[in-house]
């Protein structure tokens, strides 16, 4: 993490999220914490459980402090594709944290993976980014439904 440049990305379980920051922070200053994590219930991942602070991203920028800005994106992609590098990722990334300055970055950033990024607010905005993502793995479980990995896209309507 210290050798890191602008960013440092978190993709933990949840159970780890907290413990994993304490360790990290003496390294994270001057950085970005790029917060991938989503709160899944433990043993159920069809459902989440927000911490009391909303989210896992608002937890993380509550465990930093306000010197280490914390944006949270790339939630809702499938952790199969984000696990496999030889694979496009498949949706539009929401993109969310309290400094529009370090969300920009991150934007510019993931916007290199060739996917559209949309700055999603706040970090408040997590509360309802993270919370799709097992509705997400619900339907990619699915035998209802004929595809896996699903993700989510913005796009206005013809009209």
């Amino acid at each position: 993490v210290a050798a890191a440049g602008e960013c440092v990305m978190l993709a933990v379980p949840y159970a780890a999220h907290d413990a994993t920051l304490n360790a990290l922070k003496p390294h994270l200053a001057g950085k970005i914490l790029i917060d991938i994590v989503v709160p899944l219930a433990p043993g159920d991942p069809k459902t989440v459980e927000m911490p009391p602070e909303g989210s896992a991203t608002e937890a993380a920028q509550a465990l930093l402090g306000p010197d280490i800005p914390v944006v949270g994106a790339l939630h809702n992609v499938s952790a199969t594709t984000l696990n496999n590098l030889d694979w496009p990722i498949n949706c539009d990334i929401l993109v969310c944290g309290d400094s529009l300055a370090a969300r920009k970055v991150v934007m510019e950033l993931v916007n290199k993976l060739d996917v559209k990024t949309y700055n999603s607010g706040n970090a408040k905005a997590a509360r309802c980014i993270e919370a799709i993502t097992p509705i997400l793995i619900r339907q990619n479980i699915s035998k209802a439904v004929p595809f896996t990995h699903a993700g989510i896209r913005i796009w206005a309507p013809d009209h």
